[in-house]
């Protein structure tokens, strides 16, 4: 009886015996993994294509974007009476008017249907005039309804879904796929640290099998991206979930109570400006926005609505703006939100979106956002590979065969 009880301490002692949690952690990290693989590649990819967006698109519509720089810009309200004639009874909703000299002033006209089911339903119309600052003239129009970066966009945001329906696929996939990469960080750990654990943790042995080198790719890759995928996990789960939007303010902010926001109308309508409000707002912001790379412009959509103005400190960025509210009868400025005096969690949420796409970074952080990105993708890739493999190798064992006696 002692004999038994020894042998079993032993064998639960075994050098490579695995405990509970760890059996626990492994089987979590293969069927999840398993199960949220198409979802994570294609969100991958999709971000990965996505980086670089607005520098291929400067290419591909260099025409329309671009412009000979001359003395004076018309008005804005000239400008945007050119665009609305383009766009017919579409409404323009916003415009972006860049400080640089040499760009086309866009002027961008979007509606939603939010009963459709799949994307090209939700969005009855996405479309941009882009029209010379210094002659009024259209030097293009962009159906981005249609184009292929908004679609990639839309693909990485809800699966081309209507959000409702496509956002809690993407973000449960995130989810899963953050706690694919603790797990992951668990299996990758050394149980010691020698030389020879150091070099097939850390390095990537290329001229070994391929088998060999897609499980390094998976292993070693999966270490070396794991900050930075966590950060664009996270982030992209901030969208996907209002609690975890919450959390992320509670966290930063210190406090539970939601920022104040004071609400401000135009009117009455009865009041009269001696120039065009629209123009009176926009003169008005220029020297309130000297650091701005460009402004943005949301005219007043309804009776009571003010126009908002506001500009963006860069080429990439959307953090950091300051917003100011006019009247739309006077153009007098009624309110205004300055970036400096936000809370930390009020900032942080401002700044998701850049740290998401590596903008936060400038080009090195796009860079790196590409990289990780693609690294991401290849993951469920490489993981994949290593379940079939194991599961072709389990199959080949066979049981040995009998020996047979020689009956005469």
């Amino acid at each position: 009886m002692r004999t038994m009880v020894q042998r079993k301490k032993k064998e639960a002692h075994k050098p490579g015996k695995k405990s509970l949690a760890r059996v626990v952690v492994d089987k979590l990290h293969l069927w999840l993994g398993l199960a949220s693989g198409i979802i994570v590649l294609i969100i991958s990819v999709t971000g990965c294509l996505f980086v670089f967006q607005r520098e291929i698109s400067e290419v591909v519509y260099h025409k329309e974007m671009f412009v000979t720089p001359q003395e004076h810009t018309l008005p804005l309200s000239e400008l945007k009476a050119s665009a609305q004639q383009a766009l017919g009874d579409k409404p323009i909703m916003s415009v972006t008017a860049w400080r640089a000299t040499d760009r086309a002033w866009e002027f961008l006209a979007y509606k939603a249907n939010d009963t459709a089911l799949t994307y090209f339903g939700c969005v009855e119309y996405y479309e941009a005039i882009m029209v010379n600052p210094y002659t009024g003239a259209v030097t293009g129009r962009i159906d981005y309804k249609n184009t292929f970066f908004p679609i990639v966009k839309m693909i990485h945001w809800s699966l081309l879904l209507n959000t409702k329906y496509g956002q809690p696929i993407v973000g449960w996939s995130t989810f899963v796929f953050v706690i694919l990469l603790i797990t992951g960080l668990i299996m990758w750990w050394p149980k010691r640290w020698t030389k020879a654990t150091r070099d097939q943790s850390f390095k990537i042995k290329w001229k070994a099998s391929f088998k060999r080198v897609n499980y390094d790719l998976h292993n070693v890759l999966g270490f070396y991206s794991l900050i930075i995928a966590l950060v664009l996990a996270l982030t992209g789960m901030v969208w996907a979930f209002t609690w975890f939007q919450k959390a992320v303010y509670v966290a930063a902010a210190g406090t539970t109570e939601a920022p104040a926001v004071k609400q401000v109308t135009s009117g009455p309508a009865i009041a009269v400006a001696t120039g065009n409000p629209l123009d009176i707002a926009f003169t008005t912001v220029q020297p309130l926005l000297k650091d701005a790379g460009r402004v943005f412009v949301y005219p007043a959509a309804y009776p009571e609505g003010v126009h908002t103005l506001g500009g963006y400190r860069g080429e990439d960025i959307f953090f950091g703006s300051d917003e100011y509210q006019f009247d739309q009868y006077t153009g007098k400025l009624v309110g205004h939100s300055e970036y400096k005096k936000k809370n930390r969690g009020e900032k942080l949420i401002a700044m998701n979106y850049d740290i998401h796409v590596g903008a936060i970074g400038g080009l090195p952080g796009k860079i790196i956002a590409f990289i990780i990105s693609f690294i991401c993708a290849s993951l469920p890739v490489t993981g994949f590979y290593i379940w079939w493999g194991k599961q072709k190798k389990s199959k080949k064992k066979v049981a040995k065969p009998v020996a047979r006696l020689n009956t005469v």
